[in-house]
């Protein structure tokens, strides 16, 4: 009966231990929306990073709304986590979410946009500025030093929309380009397809399209198709379906960003902070033009 009592206790021991040592391995992805593919390819990344460095991975879907990320990043602190890489609905917004994490301890980082207050130990993305200035030159280059653009804004409040649209308009303001018109539709597929409508509707003389992401650029591909205009439209993040649509000689080019290299950068850095290392407040992720040749 002893020698059973001990085997439990050895038993109740392993197992607490090996809970704690399952709880330190806890780290949490929180993506703005998992109704994109672009956020999908960088949980995908994310996943495939924390399976190699050992870590469980708890990923956790905002849908678009700050209250929602808000409560996603509640439920993590009561979960234990020992840290959280976040995607934010809303640049500003999210500020509350991480300073709850904040209170917990538990580092924060962010990815693909940035957080406008709170504590973050590290920030990756690509340089979104650099990317929206390299699709002005490619329209320059495609149309001509007197072409007129439109652009199609994402989420207002995000900083991907913010900078995108800085590099863009550094473009457009330092050329001989107008810019007729600039309207956001949120980085949707269907909201884009139904602005582009309008400002073909109103902008009948445009040549060429900015959108700031693949989404909007593939909705504005099928209002451009539906006009029987001859329109560039140039997307950004290199999805599949905006890289199909360049190779099909659909979309002109994407800017393409590397959104299964920053999830898994992400979880690379988090690990980096959880062993005490130093890590970089920015890192940079490559970016790159893509086009049909």
């Amino acid at each position: 009966m002893k020698k059973l009592s001990m085997l439990i206790s050895a038993a109740l021991l392993s197992s607490t231990a090996s809970m704690a040592t399952h709880a330190q391995d806890t780290m949490a992805i929180v993506l703005s929306t998992l109704n994109n593919p672009f956020f999908v390819t960088m949980k995908d990344g994310a996943e495939a990073k924390a399976q190699e460095l050992g870590y469980d991975l708890i990923v956790l879907d905002s849908q678009n709304d700050p209250s929602k990320e808000l409560s996603n990043v509640e439920d993590l602190t009561v979960r234990g986590v020992k840290a959280i890489l976040i995607n934010p609905t809303d640049s500003t917004a999210v500020s509350n979410a991480i300073r709850i994490a904040n209170r917990s301890n538990i580092p924060v980082l962010t990815l693909d946009r940035g957080a406008a207050r709170g504590d973050v130990v590290s920030h990756i993305a690509s340089d979104n500025v650099a990317g929206g200035e390299m699709a002005g030159r490619y329209i320059q280059e495609k149309v001509g030093e007197t072409a007129k653009v439109i652009q199609l804004e994402g989420i207002a409040g995000t900083s991907a929309a913010r900078e995108r649209g800085e590099g863009f308009m550094n473009t457009v303001n330092n050329s001989d380009m107008e810019l007729l018109a600039s309207q956001p539709a949120d980085f949707d597929r269907t909201k884009g397809l139904n602005v582009m409508e309008n400002m073909l509707a109103a902008n009948p003389d445009v040549q060429a399209v900015f959108a700031q992401n693949d989404e909007m650029a593939l909705g504005a591909l099928r209002a451009v198709q539906a006009s029987g205009k001859d329109v560039l439209i140039v997307g950004f993040d290199g999805t599949d379906d905006g890289i199909a649509a360049v190779k099909r000689g659909k979309l002109g080019a994407t800017i393409a960003q590397q959104p299964d290299m920053i999830g898994a950068i992400g979880v690379e850095t988090a690990a980096k902070v959880l062993k005490g290392e130093n890590v970089e407040a920015s890192i940079p992720v490559p970016l790159k033009v893509i086009t049909q040749e």
